[in-house]
């Protein structure tokens, strides 16, 4: 069962501050960082075309930059534990980011603009294994599902911001990206700041996980094993397999911009209206993963299968239900599959184990992004079945993993 103890359980502890008040306090980290990013990220597809690249090429780029942000956290996250250097590879991170969205916006080619797509993923690659390890020394008292989704919630509140921002300034502007991306480097400043404030609040967030084992009496679960339980391994199997049918947002807004169901300045709108559906998701799922365990992770492919089939229609509500679902699919995604893999490994190896995660579903982002790019410029028809199918593969790897409550959590 997964060990749930409330805050007010605890002892005093060395930080100062209790674990719900550390998870708010990342939140709001997450927050601007999102207000930053996935305000680049809105307009994603429609910048690149109007730069002239083709849905492919879109698929590709972003794609490659969802891998980036996952494939190279094989290297940061043992990194991170080895080096014992969360707070540091988090910042590095972050300023990675808010640095390489503004230059965005004055790119002026299409090789740079896709560079900096890419390098601002890498960002986050260098600094999620590291956050994410952070995070869960909290969850451990506040619950796993809950305070990871309260997290996410918190992202999806910058998520929200960001596009309607972005989609202000663009059409104040006219159409202009420049200062619809440069705007985004205020909230970036803000970033940065709270980050070195919080790391001197709270140098070691590894006590919140250590008192909560103390006053449950299990022994720590520090993991001195180099060797990862076969389980996480059999859910990343089955993490990789729904991605890889996972159609990228870049895709999606290409879709709605070129077949001229929506204009380009208010897909950052229907972003952050997915980013919104995408904070109630996690909430709902996180809650219902502390009561009933894994189990609720088959929404996962059933949502994501339901993407491809609503949003690549031409009709417009129709592709727009779907460009929501997608943020349903997400919330799922950024929570609980996070949650899980926090359950599966033990607390010395979790850096790693979420650098591992990352990198095999990394893999599979880049084939979604390029297989659904691809078979989009063949047939849309054909794009539906092949998604639907790998998504029902999935659920027959989840079933086959008969994950419970029991088998990602201690007694």
């Amino acid at each position: 069962m997964v060990v749930n103890p409330g805050a007010a359980q605890l002892p005093s502890r060395p930080s100062g501050m209790g674990p719900w008040r550390f998870v708010v306090w990342f939140g709001t980290v997450s927050l601007l960082a999102d207000f930053v990013y996935e305000g680049a990220r809105s307009i994603t597809g429609p910048l690149l075309a109007s730069l002239g690249a083709s849905a492919l090429v879109v698929g590709v780029v972003t794609g490659a930059g969802e891998a980036a942000a996952l494939g190279l956290r094989l290297v940061s996250g043992p990194l991170a534990d080895r080096t014992r250097r969360f707070w540091g590879l988090a910042i590095a991170g972050y300023a990675l980011t808010v640095v390489s969205v503004p230059l965005l916006g004055v790119a002026g080619v299409l090789w740079a603009a896709c560079v900096l797509v890419i390098a601002e993923r890498v960002g986050k690659a260098v600094r999620s294994p590291a956050k994410d390890t952070l995070l869960s020394h909290a969850t451990a008292a506040t619950g796993r599902g809950r305070g990871f989704a309260v997290h996410e919630a918190m992202d999806q509140v910058g998520a929200l911001i960001g596009p309607l921002v972005v989609a202000g300034v663009l059409a104040l502007t006219g159409g202009d990206y420049g200062p619809a991306l440069g705007v985004l480097a205020l909230p970036g400043v803000a970033v940065l700041g709270l980050l070195v404030w919080l790391r001197a609040r709270v140098p070691d967030p590894e006590a919140y996980e250590r008192e909560v084992e103390a006053a449950v009496g299990s022994p720590p679960a520090s993991g001195s094993s180099r060797r990862l339980p076969a389980a996480f391994w059999m859910y990343a199997g089955f993490t990789a397999a729904t991605t890889t049918g996972f159609a990228t947002f870049g895709v999606l807004s290409f879709h709605l911009v070129e077949r001229h169901l929506l204009t380009a300045t208010w897909v950052p709108v229907l972003y952050a209206a997915a980013m919104a559906v995408d904070a109630v998701a996690a909430l709902a799922t996180g809650w219902l993963y502390d009561r009933h365990g894994p189990r609720v992770l088959i929404a996962l492919p059933v949502l994501s299968a339901g993407v491809a089939a609503l949003a690549f229609t031409d009709t417009v509500v129709i592709a727009m239900a779907g460009s929501l679902v997608w943020g349903a699919a997400m919330g799922i995604q950024e929570s609980t599959l996070r949650a899980t893999v926090a359950d599966l490994v033990p607390r010395g190896r979790r850096a790693t184990a979420y650098g591992l995660f990352a990198g095999v579903v990394g893999a599979a982002s880049l084939a979604g992004g390029a297989l659904t790019g691809g078979l989009y410029g063949y047939s849309i028809p054909v794009l539906i079945t092949v998604v639907v199918a790998i998504q029902v593969l999935a659920v027959a790897l989840l079933a086959a993993l008969r994950l419970t409550r029991r088998s990602v959590g201690p007694a």
